[in-house]
């Protein structure tokens, strides 16, 4: 059964479960933390251990505690990466993405003048991944930076009410590239054999756990379940349905995972691949702000934010402005607002700490969220229209 992670304690706790299997590996490291994980102990579990990287693209695929023993393991691994449509970038005579940065470039601006959404990616706060993607690129390039990236990736193309439509764009060849969770980019690999699922360099990867929990009644049975499923197990991930990428190495040399070349291409990708170290935390503790901002300053601004844009990329492609110029009013459309804080009066820069500072405020009083996205949606509009009247 699927339940909530908030509930996993409580259950934990009562003897009610033997097995956690599914959330990622921040809410795994919490429940060992908190003394609610066994130690892998059995011959068998562990020689299924044996199978499993300890790392894949530099992250752990295991936790191994200082007493050496491991208290959960990867069944399967997470990437978040783009998704790119082959032939409709090359119709455009555009380069395949290999950064998140790449998607906010003037080389991809190209489609913009041509009349033509290169990008893709969902409003936030409809798509936890793409809310996962934005807080990647706001650590992997820093507040400011990020946020450039953000807003420009969204100028570039087109902004979706969820991931699918995202994914299924792309698939239909109407985007050129998008963001999305890794099996997404799988399913569209499966059917269109001219899209392809990028990782960039600048992302997070992370193993997903299953693990044998405190007072199970029956511990050997929820070690031997563990034991299959990361080697016997790994089969199902090859479903069409399911479409995930194992944790295990051996599963594509089942039937059900030589059928799956594209997958295996992709993992001994990521075995030399080298993410971002991705702060969870840091994550959680401005997730509201990341979404209800991007919401107000950029999707509800898309139309004024693109026609500027497509204004900039004109003028800086005709000649009319020089590189520096284009790239400082760039800088300038993507730069988070600065605007009057509506509790105090005075003036504030959207900055990490204030994003911290507001940030449970935003979930917990909707009164003070759609004043403070009122705020930021003139502010941002406000900007994009002066640098739309900075451009010849």
């Amino acid at each position: 059964m699927r339940l909530p992670t908030a509930q996993w304690r409580a259950l934990i706790q009562n003897g009610q479960v033997d097995v956690a299997w599914g959330g990622g590996p921040t809410v795994f490291d919490s429940l060992y933390k908190d003394g609610l994980l066994l130690p892998l102990e059995g011959p068998e579990v562990k020689a299924a251990l044996a199978q499993i990287p300890k790392t894949i693209a530099g992250m752990p695929m295991m936790r191994t505690g200082p007493d050496g023993k491991v208290y959960w393991v990867a069944w399967t691994v997470s990437s978040f990466g783009i998704t790119i449509n082959t032939k409709v970038l090359k119709q455009l005579g555009l380069p395949e993405p290999k950064t998140w940065a790449d998607l906010a470039s003037f080389e991809y601006g190209k489609g913009v003048i041509k009349g033509f959404p290169i990008t893709a990616l969902a409003n936030l706060p409809a798509s936890t991944s793409i809310t996962r993607i934005a807080q990647i690129i706001l650590q992997a390039y820093g507040w400011e930076e990020g946020w450039r990236i953000v807003t420009l990736t969204a100028a570039n193309g087109r902004i979706f009410d969820g991931s699918e439509r995202v994914r299924d764009s792309v698939i239909a060849g109407e985007i050129g590239a998008g963001w999305t969770i890794d099996f997404f980019g799988y399913t569209a690999q499966l059917q269109n054999p001219d899209t392809k699922y990028v990782i960039p360099p600048d992302t997070s990867v992370n193993g997903d756990p299953i693990a044998v929990v405190k007072n199970t009644k029956c511990r050997d049975a929820a070690e031997a379940f563990v034991a299959w499923a990361i080697t016997e197990g790994e089969r199902i991930v090859f479903d069409p349905k399911i479409n995930r990428m194992p944790a295990n190495p051996n599963a594509f040399n089942t039937p059900e995972g030589r059928q799956r070349p594209d997958l295996k291409t992709i993992y001994d990708y990521m075995l030399t691949l080298k993410t971002i170290d991705f702060n969870d935390t840091l994550a959680v503790a401005m997730d509201n702000v990341v979404m209800y901002y991007f919401q107000a300053a950029i999707t509800d601004n898309s139309d004024v934010l693109q026609q500027t844009w497509s204004k900039l990329l004109k003028a800086y492609f005709d000649g009319k402005i020089d590189k520096a110029t284009a790239e400082a009013l760039a800088k300038r459309l993507g730069e988070p607002v600065t605007f009057t804080d509506p509790e105090t009066g005075q003036p504030v820069k959207l900055t990490p700490e204030y994003a911290m500072k507001i940030n449970d405020k935003l979930r917990r009083d909707a009164a003070f969220r759609d004043r403070i996205q009122a705020v930021w949606r003139e502010a941002a509009r406000k900007k994009y229209l002066e640098v739309a009247g900075q451009i010849p």
